[in-house]
């Protein structure tokens, strides 16, 4: 793929991970506060963690996309080294 796609995906799994490092340290947060309500943290962390995952789940594919679709995983390992 081009130098543009491969930036371009690095910088979307850059911004997911920080994302949803910032939201789960928000749902920590919001659970060591007894002002927020119990169920809200509940639905939140819930939604964090379905976060985190479709994230990965999407990487995953992007990931496979920039790399030009390679047939192996050891392709893409071989890129990232040289």
């Amino acid at each position: 793929m081009t130098d543009a796609i491969l930036l371009a995906y690095k910088d979307v799994e850059h911004s997911m991970e920080r994302f949803t490092l910032l939201l789960q340290s928000h749902v920590e947060t919001m659970g060591a506060t007894p002002s927020h309500d119990p169920d809200q943290v509940f639905r939140l962390s819930q939604g964090s963690k379905a976060m985190r995952d479709s994230a990965m789940i999407y990487l995953s594919y992007a990931k496979y996309v920039a790399y030009g679709m390679p047939e192996s995983e050891d392709m893409v390992q071989d890129e990232l080294q040289g």
